[in-house]
This record gives C-alpha cells, structure tokens and sequence, in this order.
C-alpha cells in the first residue's frame, strides 16, 4: 500500500519516439461514457438537472453517435444505445456548491431521491438521486479544504 498522498506514475508505450498522450481540453484521463436509450433527453437532464454544458454532438443519422458536455471540470461523452452498445447505468459523484441546491435541481428535472442530503464522516454533505435512466448520482458538496 502506497503512503497516503504518494503519486502513482504511468509510463505509456509509445510506437514514436518522443511521441505523448494527448488529452483534450476539458477531459481527464479518465471520461465517463453513457449509453442510453434516448440520448437528447439524457443530455437534457445534464443540462438541466445537473447544470452542465453542451459542447459537441455528432450525429449518424438521426442517432446521437457522440455528444460531450461539460459538467464543472470535467467533461462526459454520451451515445445512444446500440446493439452493439447497450444501455449501461453506473453510479457517479459529483462536486458541487450547494448541495440543496443542485439535488433540487436534479430532482425538478426528473431524478428520484434515493438519499436526502446529509453530513457524512468523511467531510462531504452528500445527497443521492436516481436520473430515469437509471444512473446514481451522489451529489457532494467538501465541506474541508483538503483530502478525505
């Protein structure tokens, strides 16, 4: 087990000598991908549930092969389901400022609450909703600078 607040580095293998990992302005290395059955009302909820910002959409057809929104720093990419790639529901936390607030917001748009905001041990004010399309968000709100 590594020393709390230790660095964990990467090295990649490159084909080119010199080469580098890019990753684009507003991604992290890590990027939650959703998959669900009626993508545009799914970026809806983002928008409007979850404050977040639509910042690119690719169509195939009249499929929403790829959007991306920004939620806060970081940004998400979502598709609608194929059979190729089926509907997948996960559970993901979010940072926010108020968490009241933004469980208010989530809920006026859709989302059942499935855990009213409350003071946990680790120093988060935290609050759970489920979005209809099946995804656990764990709205949080630090309320320490500094790690858990």
């Amino acid at each position: 087990m590594k020393a709390a607040g230790a660095r964990i580095v990467t090295k990649l293998k490159h084909s080119k000598k010199g080469s580098h990992m890019h990753t684009p302005p507003g991604f992290n290395t890590v990027t939650p991908y959703f998959f669900v059955d009626g993508a545009k009302r799914f970026i809806d909820f983002l928008v409007e549930g979850l404050g977040g910002t639509e910042v690119g959409r690719h169509m195939k057809g009249d499929r929403i092969a790829n959007a991306q929104v920004r939620l806060g720093t970081s940004t998400v990419m979502v598709s609608d389901s194929t059979t190729d790639f089926p509907v997948m529901s996960a559970s993901y936390y979010l940072y926010v400022e108020d968490t009241e607030a933004s469980m208010q917001r989530a809920i006026d748009a859709g989302a059942s609450p499935i855990m009213p905001v409350t003071d946990m041990p680790y120093n988060d004010r935290q609050g759970g909703v489920k979005d209809r399309f099946g995804n656990v968000w764990w709205i949080s709100q630090r309320l320490v600078d500094g790690p858990y």
